[in-house]
């Protein structure tokens, strides 16, 4: 499993920033607390001199080594306390000095230990859903809210949306990158194509993988843009996703205007997915 390159990028470098903003600001806020409660700078120095003073003692071979440290940390104890209560005397809370990071569990580094922090892990699946394409469906249009009953009406459609239903979130939850694995979702407006497609990107994109969902249309357009427009800028330069993604979702497939031009990208997008045995899920209104 892994996550888009170019979000996990994106991503650690928002990371990044944020560790460096939440320490900028608890030193701004340190300096102003300095410069109008001396005492309270007064109090910050000896306690930075509290390593030195450790260090003295045990470099010093005293027998009472251990009586003097812990004394000195009683009286750094006291120092806290003094310096809490004059802050809290001054209209300030007594941690107002302190770094005050947005997760207080990873210290907005993103990893505890070693292992990738939630909050990191729910924010590369944001990005997921934004590079996407469909971020408002993903988040409306999920396995929990598809409604079966819809097609209680007619056993047959019933029975048949069924196993649809159950065939996609299987291949949902079980995707693998690389497996080849593909799927063709045939029938007319509204019954239920978009929504599951929906439902499989938000599941797969949730589970660490590199999803792409995006209409026939403007994937046509992508390429158009690209070769009839601005070339190989940055706004027009990433076709190459439809071709390198862990999952592509192609929508309305057939409601693109049909020449040789839009055949042989469609044809090109579908024969290196196959080749690289990368995954494509094709949703189309077409008999």
């Amino acid at each position: 499993m892994g996550y888009n390159r170019e979000n996990f990028n994106r991503v650690r470098q928002e990371y990044d920033e944020k560790y460096i903003n939440a320490r900028r600001a608890a030193s701004e806020r340190l300096i102003e607390i300095h410069s109008r409660i001396p005492d309270i700078m007064r109090i910050d120095r000896a306690l930075e001199q509290t390593g030195a003073k450790i260090m003295g003692i045990v470099c010093s071979g005293a027998t009472d080594a251990q009586e003097k440290i812990a004394a000195l940390r009683k009286e750094n104890q006291s120092l806290v306390a003094a310096r809490g209560e004059l802050l809290r005397l001054n209209g300030y809370p007594t941690d107002y000095t302190d770094v005050k990071y947005e997760c207080e569990k990873c210290g907005d580094s993103g990893y505890v230990d070693t292992k990738m922090c939630d909050c990191m892990r729910k924010r590369l699946i944001m990005a997921g859903y934004e590079s996407s394409g469909m971020s408002r469906l993903l988040r409306e249009q999920t396995f929990d809210n598809f409604r079966l009953e819809y097609y209680n009406a007619d056993p047959k459609s019933f029975e048949n949306m069924r196993y649809v239903y159950t065939t996609m979130k299987s291949f949902a939850e079980n995707f693998t990158s690389a497996s080849g694995e593909n799927l063709a979702l045939f029938g007319g407006t509204g019954l239920g194509k978009t929504h599951l497609s929906s439902a499989v990107a938000s599941k797969v994109i949730e589970r660490g993988f590199d999803v792409v969902y995006a209409s026939a249309v403007s994937i046509i357009s992508d390429f158009e843009n690209r070769r009839f427009g601005s070339g190989m800028n940055s706004e027009y330069g990433d076709t190459d996703r439809y071709t390198s993604c862990e999952l592509l979702i192609i929508d309305d497939l057939g409601t693109e205007i049909v020449n040789q031009f839009t055949v042989s990208c469609i044809y090109n997008i579908i024969n290196t997915r196959i080749n690289k045995r990368l995954s494509t899920i094709l949703s189309t209104n077409l008999s």
